[in-house]
């Protein structure tokens, strides 16, 4: 995959005001019942039990080894009476109350989320729920976002989140590095996408919020992720590594790294003389230092890249990538003008 155009009207709208992406495909589900947390404590990185209703936290979970399967944003919505749905829709306002996690992850990791969650939850007390179809997220991003929101009291921590109405549209608005997402029912996302256009959001293609993503190097799951990286080699320990909580599966290797070696690896920037492609090689010298993970051309910076690279080619080291030889120069991230 080349680096995608981005326009310089969505890039204006998502760097200094508000643009407005459709992202209602990633994988959705919930957990519910007295076990969710203490089950999802044992099977992800971060510290799930330490969350408290209105919290929310980023985690992977991994491989025996360490290895991520996938990534996952985790909301404790607290105590809700809902239906027993099993695999079908959690529905307010009936039943006894149960604890509610709920679980946003990329799509392509949404089939390893639930085979884990099903696999290693029996004799917990927990109940898993399919959302993906029955919701639909909305992403306002841009540093105008709160402010097309208007959510009253919405936390400033990344990942706080609180139900919310937009113009009399129910939803979940929950804050992020780049704005603020609302996830809703999915028969609303069209008249809630509505309600925010009229409110001064632009709609913007995925390309134009993923350009801002890439300068501020935060890497995405399939495509500079995958289940040959350990998170310490993508930089993710801050944002979704506990040291202090118990274990987990994949703790030991994780651990390990972190306390006692240097990765071999680590996820760097790739400024380039022109665009290039996802999976393109990356040459130093004469040996392979890697491979390219998301692409964009960005109207700011030129060419650029996000790669895990191995040591061998720390910042400041000439590369050429593909078979186009292509010149470029490994860099710290986030990338800076």
């Amino acid at each position: 995959m080349s680096a995608p155009a981005v326009s310089p009207s969505d890039y204006r709208a998502v760097t200094e005001a508000c643009g407005l992406v459709d992202r209602s495909d990633r994988g959705k589900l919930a957990l519910t019942g007295v076990d969710a947390k203490r089950f999802m404590q044992g099977q992800v990185t971060n510290d799930v039990e330490a969350l408290r209703p209105g919290a929310g936290c980023y985690a992977a979970f991994l491989t025996p080894k360490g290895k991520m399967l996938g990534d996952v944003r985790i909301l404790d919505a607290g105590m809700e009476r809902i239906e027993d749905g099993g695999s079908g829709p959690v529905v307010p306002g009936t039943g006894e109350p149960v604890q509610v996690l709920l679980l946003d992850t990329e799509r392509v990791a949404l089939q390893e989320l639930f085979n884990m969650v099903r696999r290693f939850s029996i004799g917990y007390d927990v109940q898993l729920h399919k959302q993906t179809l029955q919701k639909g997220l909305l992403s306002l991003v841009g540093p105008a976002a709160a402010e097309i929101a208007a959510i009253d009291g919405l936390p400033e921590d990344e990942d706080a989140h609180l139900p919310a109405e937009v113009d009399g549209i129910a939803a979940r608005a929950v804050r992020t590095d780049l704005g603020i997402d609302l996830i809703c029912d999915a028969a609303d996302t069209d008249a809630l996408a509505r309600a925010l256009e009229r409110r001064g959001a632009e709609p913007v293609a995925e390309s134009a919020a993923d350009c801002v993503r890439i300068e501020r190097g935060r890497p995405r799951f399939g495509i500079d992720l995958d289940d040959t990286v350990i998170p310490q080699e993508a930089d993710l320990n801050q944002r979704a590594v506990s040291f202090t909580k118990g274990c987990y599966v994949g703790q030991e290797t994780v651990a390990r790294l972190y306390y006692r070696g240097k990765p071999n690896r680590r996820l760097r920037g790739v400024r380039l003389a022109e665009p290039a492609w996802t999976g393109a090689e990356i040459m130093f010298g004469d040996r392979a230092v890697g491979r390219l993970g998301s692409v964009t051309e960005s109207p700011v910076l030129g060419a650029i890249a996000l790669a895990i690279v191995r040591r061998e080619a720390p910042p400041g080291s000439h590369v050429r990538v593909g078979s186009d030889r292509i010149q470029g120069v490994v860099v710290e991230l986030p990338f800076a003008a």
